[in-house]
């Protein structure tokens, strides 16, 4: 069954990742889906495999970072009559670094992206949302929004945050008719972590260790965990940050 069959769902850094696997599972429940990324290929190779799966998808440029570009972004999809009523906010960039050596530029950079982004495009969704009576937003926080880590400050301190404006959009929206939930995913098997591997800044088998299931997670896996905050039968499901790490979390015992 096409459980958001009338429904248009926004997702942002949909080129790649968790955001592309987002993207498709939510285009197979009956979403149009606006695909958006700072980049236009990757946007678009989305696209074309959501139709090649029999959906309906778009490719949208903008950096949620920018405020600007953000309300251009609303207002096209005004203009063309696809205002989401599902909003994933899930563009996001690692930092990782000894916080000494750390930038201006890129301590900027990290709350741009990760928490102003979120911050602008949840704005501009609810207003249309809340005219509307009903939404749901869906945020792509980490494990690092609820532990701490060494040499990620800026990540571990723009997804903490994320994890607060979750709880408190929720409660602010709720009498709107808006949901607003976040996703925590741990440590995913991507391109990423596999190249980070490979420079030596990640550890894969002592990741594995960690975790009490014994691998990584799927991109697939945080993708089913959006469908299901954005679908009805999560009705009464806001205000939640769910964690799928496989046990990453929860494990306090070596």
């Amino acid at each position: 069954m096409e459980s958001l069959s009338g429904s248009t769902a926004l997702v942002t850094g949909a080129g790649s990742g968790i955001g592309r696997e987002t993207a498709i599972a939510l285009a197979k429940a009956g979403a149009v889906v606006l695909v958006n990324d700072v980049a236009q290929q990757a946007a678009q190779a989305t696209c074309a495999a959501i139709g090649e799966a029999g959906g309906q998808a778009s490719p949208y440029v903008a950096s949620v970072a920018d405020p600007d570009a953000v309300r251009s972004l609303f207002h096209q999809f005004d203009e063309e009559g696809k205002t989401p009523d599902i909003l994933v906010n899930n563009a996001g960039i690692s930092g990782n670094g000894p916080t000494l050596d750390l930038t201006d530029e890129s301590w900027l950079r990290v709350v741009g992206i990760n928490l102003n982004g979120p911050f602008f495009c949840s704005r501009e969704a609810a207003r249309r949302m809340g005219r509307a009576g009903r939404g749901t937003i869906v945020n792509i926080g980490s494990i690092y929004s609820l532990v701490a880590a060494p040499q990620r400050l800026s990540y571990c301190t723009t997804k903490a945050a994320i994890a607060m404006m979750t709880k408190c959009l929720a409660l602010e929206w709720a009498d709107l008719g808006i949901r607003v939930n976040c996703v925590a995913p741990g440590y995913v098997d991507s391109a990423l972590t596999r190249e980070l591997a490979a420079s030596g800044r990640l550890d894969m088998a002592a990741l594995e260790r960690r975790t009490p299931q014994h691998r990584l997670g799927k991109a697939s896996e945080i993708a089913d965990a959006v469908l299901y905050l954005c679908e009805p039968r999560s009705a009464h499901v806001t205000g939640h940050v769910l964690s799928v790490d496989g046990g990453w979390t929860a494990n306090g015992y070596l």
